[in-house]
């Protein structure tokens, strides 16, 4: 079992230095069916929301050189083996952090409440936001409900015209430079 608190300090580190914020760290069954584990990492320049290819790749680089300088010293930081997912949270993101909370108010979300929780198990509904540590979702079954975000399992946005339409888009500036050759005909 690895110690995602542990990981999470390890990680942010180099999320931060390389100017992006951490957005989650997850173990999860890797997708490949090999019975192995994925460490997933998602972060996100704060400059647009996203990551493109090439700042994953430079997060992926420097969080598998901290893990492997670590395991070589002797440290355990997860057992058996595993392989690396660093990605952008995409549009249709998960809701980690208190300002994810605030930032995304008036989006539509899911939230699964954690097992022991006193209550509703599954909300979804139009996002109200937070106040201190307790969040809001217009519930579309329930009405107006506020639970403490400690007892979240799970929240993130749903897909929707508005959600697409309030993203920011990737920056494509210099894309009206690419130059495309006629085909000849023969």
């Amino acid at each position: 079992m690895a110690d995602i608190a542990r990981l999470v300090e390890l990680i942010e580190p180099e999320a931060k230095a390389l100017g992006f914020d951490l957005v989650r760290v997850k173990m999860m069954p890797s997708e490949a069916g090999d019975g192995g584990e994925a460490l997933q990492i998602m972060a996100e320049d704060p400059a647009t929301g996203q990551l493109v290819i090439e700042q994953c790749a430079a997060l992926s680089r420097r969080v598998s050189d901290v893990i492997d300088t670590l395991e070589e010293q002797g440290e355990v930081l997860i057992d058996g083996a595993y392989h690396l997912e660093v990605s952008s949270p995409g549009i249709d993101r998960p809701l980690t952090r208190a300002k994810d909370f605030a930032n995304w108010a008036g989006h539509e979300a899911k939230i699964s409440m954690a097992r022991g929780y006193d209550g509703q198990r599954n909300l979804r509904g139009i996002l109200n936001g937070i106040d201190g540590d307790m969040v809001t979702i217009a519930d579309r079954k329930a009405g107006d409900v506020t639970v403490p975000r400690e007892m979240i399992h799970s929240a993130k946005l749903v897909l929707t015209d508005e959600l697409i339409a309030a993203t920011q888009p990737l920056d494509v500036s210099g894309a009206d430079d690419i130059l495309e050759e006629e085909k000849a005909d023969d």
